[in-house]
């Protein structure tokens, strides 16, 4: 057989690997090769087998890259100034947001007109969509060549790292223009943390010791594929999951940490720039270290005549084109493009809603965070231990994790008709914080794994940056018509119909239109071609 690549083949490089093709070759009929096709991912015999304390530095990474400052406290301070900043359009230039008689809308001067606080929120928030998503297109697939990836992350880390502590310059309304360009950078480099930090643990999983054994085994004839497949795919999942409960760890450590400022300094008018700082020197100290112990397992060096900044294209647009040949890789990163931007957006108008409800306090966000941080870590550990009990499979756990992402818009639709229920009550917002920490941890771990098994092989940072394209950059859609919504009804319950259908639609397609087993084979096949393996 030829071991010149196929017409469709990228023709850039990925892993070096040894990529063993379990194939029973018994006709020429495509679909009999694709149904003897067994998915084993590729290893790198001369890769380092992941040690304790790597592993353990890349779980205290994710303690501290919980979020809690560049998702939920900078946005609150960003919100907060905003509105002691505009006024009230019915009372008119010069009336407060925050008075007794306010009449519960709030604008801000926005070029040559103004625009209500709720949709400059959400404009920052499609602007740092829109600055991720060039980011995960242009570079994304460039981090895996080389050690381009490793210092990637170091790099945004930093990034976001300095503009957590930079917002302790937030002291006065004035400045409500800086936080919304600090909320920004720390909005963006945040989600890029999140996306290159999850491409990073495929190749941990396929290294494991663990994982090297079950290879060894199979190898061996001493396990079937179909159970070699099934312990790849939970040992994934148990990466995913500890990595996950140690995010949601640390939002507990981290909301009673802020408590020791918050409850003796709440009369200070700095102390919710003093817990900004607090919740980036937590992350400090827990991320650094994954840097100092992480193995190095570089990538192929960047083929000649490309550069980083233009081979993400063309390694995307060349994916693009073989779309045909992972199907449900595709047809995933699509829906669950929609699926996210529902989500991410729905989250985004809850926090407003929720930060007019307790005016802006971070006590009372803090005490919400915790109800949230403590149900999200049992909740992940309880879902791990039924999965790997009943030995359920991936996409089975995600189904009963994102009904709830469906419920949610769908209450806060209610709120349209009636102020009894749908997001106007105290006792509402204690409710979601709940049931968003039951259901929405587990579901972002199990939607990773999910992005693992369906990624080829060696193309962990391209596929896992058009899942952070589909994931952390997708709400642009969102954003955009809320605010637009808004802007012309002035009640920010009206975009949760749009929110709903988004995560419904997507959700169904997910459910019925993806097949993880077919797409994990067809991936495995994929990688080959491009290298060049005799198929």
């Amino acid at each position: 057989m030829s071991m010149s690549p196929p017409p469709e083949t990228l023709g850039l490089g990925a892993e070096p690997i040894d990529l063993k093709q379990a194939m029973d070759i018994k006709s020429d009929d495509r679909s009999d090769q694709d149904t003897n096709l067994v998915a084993i991912s590729s290893i790198d015999e001369n890769e380092p087998l992941v040690t304790r304390r790597e592993l353990w530095s890349y779980y205290l990474y994710y303690n501290g890259d919980n979020g809690v400052g560049p998702l939920g406290y900078t946005q609150t301070l960003f919100q907060a100034l905003a509105t002691a900043a505009g006024y009230d359009p019915i009372a008119g230039p010069g009336s407060s947001c925050l008075a007794d008689t306010a009449s519960g809308q709030c604008v801000v001067p926005w070029g040559s007109g103004t625009k209500s606080v709720s949709s400059v929120v959400l404009v920052a928030n499609g602007i740092s969509f829109a600055i991720m998503t060039a980011i995960f297109t242009t570079i994304g697939s460039a981090a895996d060549y080389g050690t381009f990836g490793r210092w990637l992350l170091f790099a945004v880390t930093v990034v976001c790292w300095a503009a957590q502590y930079a917002c302790m310059a937030l002291t006065s309304p004035s400045r409500w223009v800086l936080a919304m360009i600090l909320y920004i950078i720390g909005f963006v480099s945040y989600g890029a943390t999140l996306v290159f930090y999850a491409a990073v643990f495929p190749r941990l999983a396929r290294n494991t010791p663990h994982a090297r054994q079950l290879r060894e085994k199979y190898e061996n004839s001493e396990i079937p594929p179909d159970v070699y497949e099934q312990e790849e795919s939970l040992e994934k999942n148990r990466i995913s999951n500890i990595s996950n409960v140690h995010g949601n760890f640390g939002f507990v450590v981290t909301y009673a940490l802020n408590l020791s400022l918050l409850l003796p300094m709440a009369g200070n008018s700095k102390v919710d720039n003093y817990v900004l700082v607090l919740v980036n020197t937590y992350w400090v100290v827990l991320g650094i270290w994954w840097f100092i112990f992480q193995e190095p397992r570089p990538g192929p060096k960047l083929p000649k005549g490309e550069w980083y900044l233009t081979v993400g294209w063309k390694q995307i647009f060349a994916a693009l084109k073989t779309y045909k040949r992972l199907p449900y890789t595709f047809v995933y990163l699509f829906s669950f493009f929609l699926l996210a931007d529902g989500l991410n957006t729905t989250g985004t108008l809850v926090s407003i809603c929720q930060n007019d409800k307790f005016s802006f306090s971070f006590l009372q966000n803090t005490y919400l965070g915790l109800s949230q941080a403590i149900t999200s870590t049992i909740s992940t550990l309880a879902f791990w231990y039924i999965q790997r009990y009943w030995k359920i499979s991936t996409k089975a756990m995600f189904v009963v994790t994102n009904i709830a992402t469906i419920l949610i818009p769908l209450w806060g639709m209610i709120g349209i008709w009636t102020e009894k229920f749908g997001f106007h009550n105290v006792w509402e917002f204690w409710a979601y914080n709940v049931v968003f920490g039951l259901f929405q941890a587990p579901y972002y771990a199990f939607s990773q794994t999910m992005m693992a098994e369906l990624s080829p092989p060696g193309f962990d940072n391209m596929f896992f940056g058009l899942f952070g394209l589909s994931n952390r950059a997708s709400s642009m859609i969102g954003p955009s018509v809320i605010q637009a919504t808004i802007d012309k009804t002035g009640n920010n319950w009206q975009g949760f119909p749009f929110l709903f259908a988004m995560c419904a639609g997507a959700s169904l397609i997910i459910w019925f239109g993806v097949d993880v087993t077919q797409g994990r084979r067809d991936a495995v096949r994929w990688a080959n071609e491009q290298r060049g393996h005799p198929h």
